[in-house]
């Protein structure tokens, strides 16, 4: 069962529920990309420089034994690469063993020190993040336009900008962001930038949409409640609440039962939930439930509402 798809400002289309790969140990990812495309039906696997995993994602990737050109693979420039996107690209290319990727993010719209003390989180000598106060962002959104004239990338996006990071990179743009790759779930949907993303064309990607680690979204009494009136598990719930309002959802997983599940019952749930059902959950943060679980000490001011 193939998960529907969604198309993107620039004509090409997005399959709306990925395998996200953060956090997957190597050793794990190669059968869980393996398994999620060959045996589940995943076209859609996410990745990151920064994840240092895509070697064993783009092994994964060959294993399935399914064309190169029938899966949607994205990846994202690192923070100290933001004036070198070109090179970090060309990582990811190589270790995921392809020409091109469908979609290049930009992970966070941070630069740090690419001359710092780590490769990946430079600090200062108070141990703060080494961050490129001077950079300015329409650079790097410049650079990663060179990479769709180049033909490297099909498409580009942003990952954890906010309205205000965008308007950043969109006052020199030649070409409008194809997505942005947010932390949207139950407890941080996000409404008012998601109306914002919809009026410049912008489709909107959930990582983390089932929380984190022992997530309390799975115990929350109107997602229970949904559960049990559908038949369901809570985190076909909180998917199919995400997927029914137009958003890429990037489940990660490395079980294969769960893998499977994650495309198969949620796809399954989407249809049945009512305009009602999705206004209830769309109700719950607000009531009090507010809460973000990915917030990185970046020590500048991302725009975002309820960071912190």
């Amino acid at each position: 069962m193939a998960a529907p798809s969604i198309k993107l400002n620039n004509g090409e289309s997005i399959p709306s529920i990925g395998l996200g790969t953060w956090q997957s140990k190597p050793e794990e990812v190669i059968n869980a990309v393996s398994y999620a495309i060959k045996e589940a039906g995943y076209r859609h696997i996410d990745c990151a420089w920064a994840y240092n995993n895509e070697k064993e994602v783009g092994e994964g990737i060959r294993a399935s034994g399914v064309p190169r050109s029938e899966i949607f693979i994205t990846s994202k420039l690192w923070c100290t690469y933001h004036s070198r996107v070109e090179e970090c690209l060309d990582q990811t290319l190589a270790n995921l063993g392809t020409d091109y990727l469908d979609l290049y993010l930009v992970h966070w719209p941070v630069a740090l020190n690419p001359q710092g003390s780590h490769p990946i989180f430079p600090m200062t000598a108070e141990g703060k993040r080494d961050v490129d106060l001077s950079w300015k962002l329409q650079d790097t959104w410049k650079q990663m336009e060179v990479m769709v004239k180049k033909g490297k990338v099909k498409a580009i996006g942003a990952s954890n900008f906010s309205e205000k990071k965008l308007e950043e990179i969109l006052q020199t743009a030649e070409i409008v962001p194809a997505v942005d790759q947010l932390e949207i779930h139950l407890y941080n949907p996000q409404h008012n930038l998601l109306a914002y993303l919809k009026t410049k064309g912008i489709v909107p990607q959930a990582y983390s949409p089932l929380g984190s680690t022992n997530s309390p979204l799975f115990k929350d009494e109107v997602v229970v409640e949904l559960a049990k009136k559908y038949s369901a598990e809570p985190a076909h719930i909180l998917l199919a609440h995400l997927a029914a309002k137009g958003i890429v959802i990037l489940p990660k997983s490395i079980t294969p039962s769960r893998i499977l599940s994650n495309l198969k019952d949620t796809l399954e749930v989407i249809p049945k939930l009512t305009k009602e059902d999705l206004a209830r959950l769309d109700g719950v943060a607000a009531a009090g439930k507010q809460k973000r679980f990915i917030m990185p000490p970046w020590g500048v001011d991302l725009g975002f509402e309820n960071w912190g």
